[in-house]
């Protein structure tokens, strides 16, 4: 089968897309037919090791699983002897970031895994892009213990995590500001944020409002700036580790004062939650934002996208 493969860390110039052996599932497995995957920060960052932090997960000199891909869809083609739960002909569509795997043609994953079958009113493409953003925003807010009528600020409401940040937050009642670039406002309104600041026109730490909660979905502002527009017991969220690692020093001493606090929660992909996703999906009180496609051939111009910074939403790989 076709797979893009890494073998070191660096840059995207590293993954290549060659033949490998296909997966075999094991008894509790399902084997994957890929249709699509994304590339996206979770990705690049285990490839590139930029935090070295990460290889203590990936692996401390080479890649320990050299196919990235966290999220996917696809359809079930073989089952593994005690998986009860899928059978084969299912579409599927689910998020790994423990042994990744879907930048490839096929793929197995644990039935009790991040997976689930697609919503019936999203096309199995688009079934891609709803695990990862959505999988970081929903733990920070839920971290947050924000409740509905209290007040947020999403800065970077337009990549794949404060996309998804918005639209959770107004499912829980939340009032939100969000914070983009002028050529994405039109787009935040309609994933239904109550504000939107253009910051290439307005400075967003000179707002009124006070909030709730402040989460910062692409590591670009910090809690010194963000403070003064916390409420008493605010929280300030990032995606980041923040200049010298501060966003976690801050997220064990704040928690010691009865103040504005920093929360830095370590995500955990559960089924639980992408069945949740795939429930809001379906009632339209969620949706994943496509930004633009690139063939598996392609993964290199993609990775080299991403990392621009730029992307709105999400990137999809197509593979069938």
């Amino acid at each position: 089968m076709k797979a893009a493969v890494y073998k070191k860390y660096g840059p995207p110039e590293l993954v290549q897309v060659m033949e490998v052996a296909q997966p075999v599932p094991t008894e509790n497995e399902v084997l994957i037919q890929v249709y699509a995957s994304t590339v996206n920060r979770t990705d690049a960052g285990f490839r590139s090791a930029e935090y070295f932090v990460s290889r203590f997960w990936s692996g401390l000199f080479t890649p320990n699983y050299p196919i990235l891909g966290s999220e996917f869809s696809g359809v079930v083609v073989d089952i593994g002897r005690r998986v009860k739960l899928f059978k084969p002909g299912d579409r599927v569509f689910g998020f790994n970031d423990e042994t990744f795997g879907g930048h490839a043609e096929y793929m197995t994953i644990g039935e009790n895994k991040a997976l689930a079958t697609i919503p019936e009113n999203l096309d199995i493409y688009r079934s891609a892009a709803i695990a990862e953003g959505a999988h970081y925003a929903l733990c920070n807010i839920r971290a947050s213990r924000i409740r509905q009528g209290q007040k947020a600020l999403v800065y970077g409401a337009t990549g794949a995590i404060g996309s998804a940040a918005v639209q959770l937050l107004k499912q829980k009642g939340v009032w939100v500001t969000a914070v983009c670039n002028s050529s994405n406002v039109d787009l935040v309104k309609k994933l239904g944020a109550d504000e939107v600041i253009d910051y290439q026109n307005q400075d967003f730490t000179k707002t009124a409002t006070r909030y709730e909660l402040i989460f910062d979905a692409v590591g670009k502002s910090s809690f010194k700036v963000c403070k003064p527009l916390l409420t008493g017991n605010g929280i300030y969220v990032s995606t980041e580790l923040g200049k010298n690692g501060e966003n976690v020093i801050f997220a064990l001493l704040t928690p010691l004062f009865k103040s504005k606090k920093v929360i830095f929660p370590l995500p955990v992909s559960r089924k639980e939650d992408l069945l949740f996703l795939k429930t809001l999906v379906e009632n339209n009180e969620f949706q994943p934002v496509i930004d633009r496609e690139y063939s598996l051939d392609q993964i290199v111009e993609a990775y080299r996208y991403v990392e621009t910074g730029q992307k709105t939403g999400n990137v999809i790989v197509k593979i069938k």
